[in-house]
């Protein structure tokens, strides 16, 4: 199934988006670990695609992006946005947390919610051009080379 993406992504752009399938795996598993230092297995993401909603980003028949939302009454939880690295700064990104938003105002969702590396500039300075705001920190959330970071919580109401 593909998301009409017709609002948001350039004409010039050759994007486009698609729910996530198990045949994906292989393309995701290759971004995953090239963009995390500590990457999600490939078990974990047949359990999110059993239980949340998956898509992928593609440009010219190629995975270059995807987004992993777990729906709840009220409430939408971003559990992965992930563009591969020299794909980034190019807008997948922005577009995936696009979708993610308004996938999540279709089914009634009042607030987004995602948490980031504090060390992630780049993603916190995106999902603040968006209109998340801080909504607080979990401690030791990540993994990471020497202990454990920190995680900020961003939310977005919607609607």
């Amino acid at each position: 199934m593909s998301v009409a993406m017709e609002d948001a992504v350039p004409a010039n752009s050759a994007l486009t988006f698609r729910t996530m399938h198990k045949t994906d795996l292989k393309q995701i598993m290759n971004i995953e670990v090239q963009a995390y230092t500590h990457p999600w297995t490939t078990s974990i993401f047949r359990d999110c695609l059993r239980l949340h909603r998956c898509w992928v980003a593609e440009q010219n028949e190629s995975i270059v992006g995807y987004a992993v939302l777990m729906m709840a009454p009220g409430e939408s939880h971003v559990l992965n946005l992930c563009v591969k690295p020299d794909q980034q700064r190019k807008g997948t990104g922005r577009e995936l947390l696009r979708l993610t938003m308004r996938e999540s105002e279709k089914a009634g969702v009042d607030m987004i919610l995602l948490e980031v590396r504090r060390s992630n500039q780049s993603a916190i300075d995106l999902y603040q051009s968006e209109g998340f705001h801080e909504l607080g920190v979990r401690k030791n959330y990540y993994p990471a080379h020497s202990g454990r970071e920190d995680a900020i919580i961003f939310a977005k109401y919607l609607g």
